[in-house]
Protein backbone atom coordinates (compact mmCIF):
# COMPACT_ATOMS: atom_id res chain seq x y z
CA UNK A 1 0.00 0.00 0.00
CA UNK A 2 1.02 3.66 -0.93
CA UNK A 3 2.66 5.69 2.04
CA UNK A 4 0.43 8.29 1.06
CA UNK A 5 -2.74 6.08 1.13
CA UNK A 6 -1.94 5.31 4.74
CA UNK A 7 -1.23 8.95 5.78
CA UNK A 8 -4.47 9.75 4.21
CA UNK A 9 -6.68 7.24 6.25
CA UNK A 10 -4.58 7.95 9.52
CA UNK A 11 -5.73 11.91 9.39
CA UNK A 12 -9.10 11.02 8.01
CA UNK A 13 -9.34 8.79 11.29
CA UNK A 14 -7.76 11.32 13.56
CA UNK A 15 -10.33 13.88 11.91
CA UNK A 16 -13.23 11.85 12.45
CA UNK A 17 -12.32 10.73 16.03
CA UNK A 18 -12.18 14.36 17.20
CA UNK A 19 -15.31 15.49 15.77
CA UNK A 20 -16.54 11.86 17.57
CA UNK A 21 -15.12 13.15 20.61
CA UNK A 22 -16.28 17.22 20.51
CA UNK A 23 -20.15 15.53 20.14
CA UNK A 24 -19.90 13.10 22.76
CA UNK A 25 -18.48 15.49 25.66
CA UNK A 26 -21.10 18.26 23.91
CA UNK A 27 -24.04 15.96 24.50
CA UNK A 28 -22.54 13.81 27.76
CA UNK A 29 -25.24 14.09 30.94
CA UNK A 30 -24.72 16.97 33.24
CA UNK A 31 -24.88 16.34 36.93
CA UNK A 32 -27.49 17.69 38.77
CA UNK A 33 -27.00 21.28 40.08
CA UNK A 34 -27.44 22.32 43.36
CA UNK A 35 -28.71 25.24 44.00
CA UNK A 36 -26.80 27.39 46.81
CA UNK A 37 -30.08 29.36 48.25
CA UNK A 38 -29.05 31.62 51.31
CA UNK A 39 -30.62 31.74 54.83
CA UNK A 40 -34.22 33.85 55.02
CA UNK A 41 -34.10 34.40 58.17
CA UNK A 42 -32.56 37.72 57.80
CA UNK A 43 -33.92 38.53 54.60
CA UNK A 44 -36.40 40.64 55.74
CA UNK A 45 -34.51 42.45 58.92
CA UNK A 46 -34.03 45.96 58.27
CA UNK A 47 -35.84 48.91 56.03
CA UNK A 48 -37.35 48.12 53.07
CA UNK A 49 -37.15 50.47 49.99
CA UNK A 50 -38.89 49.55 46.64
CA UNK A 51 -37.90 50.60 43.82
CA UNK A 52 -39.84 50.80 40.75
CA UNK A 53 -37.82 50.56 37.20
CA UNK A 54 -37.90 50.73 33.14
CA UNK A 55 -36.41 47.54 31.62
CA UNK A 56 -34.06 49.63 30.18
CA UNK A 57 -31.95 50.77 33.84
CA UNK A 58 -33.14 47.21 35.12
CA UNK A 59 -30.52 46.07 31.99
CA UNK A 60 -27.83 48.71 32.62
CA UNK A 61 -28.02 48.16 36.48
CA UNK A 62 -27.68 44.02 35.47
CA UNK A 63 -24.59 44.66 33.27
CA UNK A 64 -22.77 46.70 35.95
CA UNK A 65 -23.42 44.38 38.81
CA UNK A 66 -22.29 41.82 36.24
CA UNK A 67 -18.87 43.33 35.26
CA UNK A 68 -18.24 44.08 38.80
CA UNK A 69 -18.49 40.56 39.91
CA UNK A 70 -16.14 39.17 36.73
CA UNK A 71 -13.50 41.41 38.21
CA UNK A 72 -12.23 43.40 34.77
CA UNK A 73 -12.82 40.06 32.78
CA UNK A 74 -14.79 40.43 29.55
CA UNK A 75 -17.94 38.23 29.98
CA UNK A 76 -18.13 36.56 26.47
CA UNK A 77 -21.94 37.43 26.65
CA UNK A 78 -23.72 40.47 25.92
CA UNK A 79 -27.70 40.89 26.90
CA UNK A 80 -30.70 42.81 26.53
CA UNK A 81 -33.70 43.43 28.25
CA UNK A 82 -36.81 43.70 26.07
CA UNK A 83 -40.03 41.69 26.57
CA UNK A 84 -37.79 39.01 28.04
CA UNK A 85 -34.33 38.59 28.65
CA UNK A 86 -32.04 37.44 25.56
CA UNK A 87 -28.24 36.59 26.02
CA UNK A 88 -26.05 36.92 22.71
CA UNK A 89 -22.81 34.90 22.52
CA UNK A 90 -20.47 33.22 20.06
CA UNK A 91 -18.85 29.47 19.84
CA UNK A 92 -15.60 29.46 17.56
CA UNK A 93 -16.03 25.92 15.80
CA UNK A 94 -12.44 25.40 13.36
CA UNK A 95 -11.91 28.80 12.93
CA UNK A 96 -15.63 29.95 12.26
CA UNK A 97 -17.81 31.64 14.56
CA UNK A 98 -21.10 30.72 15.34
CA UNK A 99 -23.53 33.13 16.95
CA UNK A 100 -26.06 31.83 19.75
CA UNK A 101 -28.72 33.76 21.10
CA UNK A 102 -31.19 32.20 24.06
CA UNK A 103 -34.18 33.96 25.31
CA UNK A 104 -35.51 33.24 29.00
CA UNK A 105 -38.34 34.16 30.66
CA UNK A 106 -37.62 35.60 34.51
CA UNK A 107 -39.73 33.83 37.06
CA UNK A 108 -39.64 35.37 40.37
CA UNK A 109 -39.49 32.79 43.43
CA UNK A 110 -41.14 33.37 46.93
CA UNK A 111 -37.99 35.43 47.86
CA UNK A 112 -37.63 37.39 45.69
CA UNK A 113 -34.79 35.83 43.41
CA UNK A 114 -34.81 35.54 39.80
CA UNK A 115 -35.14 31.89 37.63
CA UNK A 116 -34.63 32.54 33.99
CA UNK A 117 -36.39 29.75 32.40
CA UNK A 118 -35.24 29.04 28.87
CA UNK A 119 -37.98 29.94 25.80
CA UNK A 120 -35.84 29.88 22.75
CA UNK A 121 -32.33 29.27 20.66
CA UNK A 122 -30.54 29.59 17.84
CA UNK A 123 -27.28 28.17 17.53
CA UNK A 124 -26.30 29.89 13.47
CA UNK A 125 -28.32 26.88 11.60
CA UNK A 126 -27.62 24.12 13.89
CA UNK A 127 -30.48 22.49 15.82
CA UNK A 128 -28.77 21.71 18.95
CA UNK A 129 -30.69 21.07 22.03
CA UNK A 130 -30.98 23.51 24.43
CA UNK A 131 -29.26 21.54 27.25
CA UNK A 132 -26.14 21.17 25.36
CA UNK A 133 -26.11 24.37 24.55
CA UNK A 134 -26.56 25.33 28.37
CA UNK A 135 -23.94 23.28 29.25
CA UNK A 136 -21.09 24.50 26.77
CA UNK A 137 -22.20 27.80 28.16
CA UNK A 138 -21.57 26.66 31.79
CA UNK A 139 -18.24 25.06 31.08
CA UNK A 140 -17.04 28.36 29.69
CA UNK A 141 -18.36 31.29 31.08
CA UNK A 142 -17.21 31.69 34.51
CA UNK A 143 -20.21 33.33 36.05
CA UNK A 144 -20.10 35.11 39.41
CA UNK A 145 -21.11 33.43 42.68
CA UNK A 146 -24.72 34.34 42.88
CA UNK A 147 -25.56 32.83 39.34
CA UNK A 148 -26.33 29.19 38.83
CA UNK A 149 -26.09 27.48 35.15
CA UNK A 150 -28.70 24.12 35.39
CA UNK A 151 -28.99 22.86 31.98
CA UNK A 152 -30.71 19.98 32.75
CA UNK A 153 -33.31 22.16 33.77
CA UNK A 154 -32.22 24.68 30.67
CA UNK A 155 -32.55 27.51 33.41
CA UNK A 156 -30.49 30.08 35.35
CA UNK A 157 -30.93 30.85 38.68
CA UNK A 158 -29.64 34.59 39.83
CA UNK A 159 -29.75 34.68 43.52
CA UNK A 160 -30.32 38.28 44.42
CA UNK A 161 -29.46 37.62 48.04
CA UNK A 162 -26.18 36.87 47.55
CA UNK A 163 -25.09 40.22 45.48
CA UNK A 164 -23.56 42.35 47.94
CA UNK A 165 -24.05 45.93 47.78
CA UNK A 166 -23.44 48.91 49.96
CA UNK A 167 -23.50 48.89 53.80
CA UNK A 168 -24.72 45.38 53.36
CA UNK A 169 -28.04 46.21 51.93
CA UNK A 170 -29.79 43.56 49.91
CA UNK A 171 -31.63 43.22 46.55
CA UNK A 172 -35.06 41.29 46.50
CA UNK A 173 -37.17 40.71 43.26
CA UNK A 174 -40.56 41.71 44.01
CA UNK A 175 -42.08 41.88 40.36
CA UNK A 176 -40.80 41.53 36.98
CA UNK A 177 -43.56 42.13 34.21
CA UNK A 178 -41.34 42.87 31.01
CA UNK A 179 -43.66 43.07 28.37
CA UNK A 180 -45.51 46.12 30.50
CA UNK A 181 -41.78 47.53 31.66
CA UNK A 182 -42.81 47.47 35.20
CA UNK A 183 -40.11 46.21 37.54
CA UNK A 184 -40.62 46.39 41.05
CA UNK A 185 -37.11 45.59 43.25
CA UNK A 186 -36.97 45.82 47.11
CA UNK A 187 -34.02 46.85 48.66
CA UNK A 188 -33.30 46.02 52.01
CA UNK A 189 -31.53 48.39 54.32
CA UNK A 190 -29.74 46.83 57.53
CA UNK A 191 -31.76 48.17 60.98
CA UNK A 192 -29.07 50.28 63.16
Amino acid sequence: MNKWKIAFFALAGTILFAIILVVYLATKPVDDVNLKKSPESNATEGNVLVVQTSTKEFESISKKFLKDAAEGSPLPIDFTVGDDIQLKSKLTVFYTEIPITMNFEPIVDESGNITLKQTGMNVGLLNIPPETTMKIMKDTVEFPSWITVNPNKAEIYVDLSRINIASGSRIRAKELDLPNDKILLEVIVPAE
